[in-house]
């Protein structure tokens, strides 16, 4: 087993199979979106032809949406998924959320909750994509002062109950809108239905990874990820690889890696971020450079899928700083090329 070379091609960074950013999504399940701007390169680079016109199509027109739903963080998700993926995550996304709420003493009544909710449903009915800061407006109008971290809570709140998810695209802030006014309502799933759903995703996408993985990723507890690896059957199995137990569909993808090829990822990606552990790809000397213990992620480098070093992506000029000196400024223009070209069209 190769396990960097099959991640590649599970993940879509070399070889990609899919034309249009929807189909992406679908693939992965989620794709961390913690970084507003850089998420639309995370998908991009991911389809045959990066276009940030046609992801910001596809986020407009609700194909793809992002919402606090996994770990108390941003992720995208496609439309096909919203609803099932709420009813999944949202319990123990709702529970982490109020932990936060207890460690920073903050109480909010229920009176409160839903006070706040009509005014957010309103604003977001009468306005259709609305910032944080029109939500702050609608608020004042009402005599309503409240501090962002407050609002926040009650945004995330709303996010998980199915209220709002994204607005439109803007180039630096983020919006939201009704959700029922964005994708259509579906039908209730089956939790087990859901469950195994969930693995095939995180597995077609993201193999070999662990158990441990896949609990980390979706954030549910290890016999919900259990029961839904068990429900796959026959279409997952595992390999042992260096004393680790690793899992991969029966049709994964072993053809298309080539060598010599270097990769600009963002901050956040699915490609570190979509693993409790990372030390396959990533270097145990340079971890730091790449994430912090406070799960702060840096744009970084891979080379044939090692990372090798970190980049700037909102530089003019292409700017890199491989770990080990090792490699020329000149190796991954290419990449930084194809990112230019993906802003362009």
């Amino acid at each position: 087993m190769n396990p960097i070379a099959i991640r590649l091609l599970s993940q879509q960074l070399v070889a990609p199979q899919f034309g249009i950013p929807a189909e992406v999504i679908d693939h992965m399940g989620a794709i961390q979106a913690q970084e507003y701007r850089m998420m639309r390169w995370a998908v991009a680079m991911r389809t045959r032809k990066p276009s940030a016109k046609a992801f910001k199509a596809a986020f407009d027109s609700g194909q793809i949406l992002r919402l606090h739903l996994m770990r108390g963080t941003w992720q995208l998700v496609s439309a096909n998924d919203y609803w099932w993926m709420l009813d999944l995550c949202a319990p123990k996304a709702t529970s982490v959320i109020k932990g936060w709420m207890s460690s920073n003493k903050i109480s909010i009544p229920d009176a409160e909750w839903m006070r706040i909710r009509e005014i957010l449903v309103q604003t977001a009915a009468d306005k259709g994509s609305v910032t944080k800061e029109d939500f702050e407006q609608a608020l004042l109008e009402k005599d309503i002062q409240m501090d962002e971290h407050r609002l926040s809570y009650h945004i995330r709140m709303a996010e998980l109950s199915g209220t709002l998810c994204s607005g439109n695209l803007l180039p630096m802030k983020a919006t939201y809108s009704l959700s029922e006014d964005k994708v259509v309502k579906s039908g209730k799933m089956d939790r087990d239905e859901a469950l195994m759903l969930m693995a095939r995703k995180y597995f077609q996408s993201r193999q070999p990874a662990t158990l441990e993985d896949f609990v980390w990723w979706s954030g549910l507890n290890i016999s919900d990820c259990r029961k839904g690896m068990e429900l796959l059957g026959n279409a997952i199995h595992k390999e042992r690889w260096k004393g680790r137990d690793f899992y991969l569909t029966d049709d994964c993808r072993t053809r298309g890696f080539r060598k010599g090829k270097f990769l600009l990822i963002p901050p956040y990606d699915e490609y570190l971020i979509g693993y409790k552990s990372r030390d396959i790809v990533l270097p145990q000397e340079h971890r730091h450079k790449a994430h912090n213990n406070s799960g702060i992620f840096q744009p970084i480098v891979a080379l044939d899928g090692m990372i090798c070093g970190n980049w700037k992506p909102f530089k003019e000029e292409f700017q890199v700083e491989f770990f080990d000196g090792g490699h020329a400024e000149e190796e991954g223009r290419d990449a930084w090329q194809a990112y230019q070209k993906f802003k362009k069209i």
